[in-house]
């Protein structure tokens, strides 16, 4: 796996075989500039030995405060889609593709700015760690920004949505949206008729295991 390649390029990165090693790691993560304006850190959270791993962008300011993913507006629509698809929260592992929040000031307020390729790619060390210690049968891709991390390039979300995709490494997966889609859709049919789709990708997924 990437992370074995990662680590035989620095001889000096120390073995990290658990989530709280690997937790340990990433506080004092300087693998790009994102972590001088961020609050702290935010790892990946769940069972060491989930069958399905959940990736999404990046913290948003409700998690870049709180420390844990997923716990603002858009985690609490992952967390009702979870249960709609038969999942529960504790039993996947949640995190992002980047640890650490990216946002630009707007008067007192703190706005999500979406991270830039070079991020991505300097933040797939800490996925690919996640990835061999929790060994997840299923990964699911949520948004753009973590498939690419998850699959090297840039995807389109429509063209690789609706079935199991191979990662390079042979991992399966599926892409879908992030769930802070749902929030940014006004018309009530058309978010609706979102969380349906969302839900049965999660379903797809849970299927797969």
């Amino acid at each position: 796996m990437r992370r074995q390649m990662a680590s035989k390029s620095n001889p000096r990165q120390p073995a990290i075989r658990n989530l709280k090693r690997l937790h340990a790691a990433e506080k004092g993560c300087t693998r790009c500039p994102l972590y001088k304006n961020a609050t702290q850190v935010v790892s990946g959270e769940g069972s060491a030995r989930a069958r399905l791993m959940l990736v999404g962008e990046q913290p948003g300011d409700k998690e870049d405060l709180a420390g844990k993913p997923f716990v603002g507006p858009a985690g609490r629509i992952l967390d009702r889609a979870l249960a709609d698809a038969g999942v529960g929260r504790g039993d996947a592992f949640v995190t992002n593709a980047v640890k650490h929040f990216k946002y630009e000031m707007r008067g007192k307020r703190r706005l999500h700015k979406r991270p830039n390729a070079y991020e991505i790619e300097r933040c797939r060390w800490w996925i690919d760690y996640e990835r061999a210690i929790v060994k997840p049968a299923v990964i699911v891709a949520m948004g753009a920004t973590a498939a690419r991390s998850l699959f090297g390039r840039a995807v389109t979300i429509k063209k690789m949505r609706g079935r199991e995709r191979k990662l390079p490494d042979g991992q399966s997966a599926f892409v879908t949206v992030h769930p802070s889609l749902l929030l940014r859709i006004p018309d009530a049919a058309d978010k609706e008729r979102e969380y349906r789709d969302f839900v049965a990708d999660l379903r797809r997924a849970k299927k797969s295991i």
